[in-house]
């Protein structure tokens, strides 16, 4: 499949991922661990090639993260809730540096 045909999802808490919708984004509202699981096993199945998912959702599902990260596609990107940030996202960058360059020149 062409990488221009790659659709982009938002996931998580409703209140979160609503705005994303009024812009053109696919919005799948979870509300539990094992539902965003499952919801990410879908979208990957479907050909979407960049899933953002919210930080509250992405806490509770380590071993699901670790896995897409192992994958080309789809990209999971973390974000901050509407509450705020928990930190999650900007750890994972910088794990994700560390292991690009072999020490974290953040």
């Amino acid at each position: 499949m062409d990488k221009t045909s790659y659709k982009i999802a938002v996931v998580g808490n409703r209140d979160t991922i609503l705005p994303f919708k009024l812009i053109g984004f696919q919005t799948f509202p979870v509300k539990e661990a094992q539902e965003t699981i499952n919801t990410l096993r879908r979208l990957a199945r479907e050909d979407f090639g960049i899933i953002y998912l919210t930080e509250d959702m992405a806490a509770d599902i380590p071993e699901t993260l670790a896995y897409y990260d192992q994958l080309e596609i789809p990209a999971l990107v973390l974000i901050p809730t509407h509450k705020g940030s928990t930190g999650l996202a900007l750890s994972r960058i910088h794990e994700n540096v560390e292991k690009a360059v072999g020490q974290d020149i953040l």
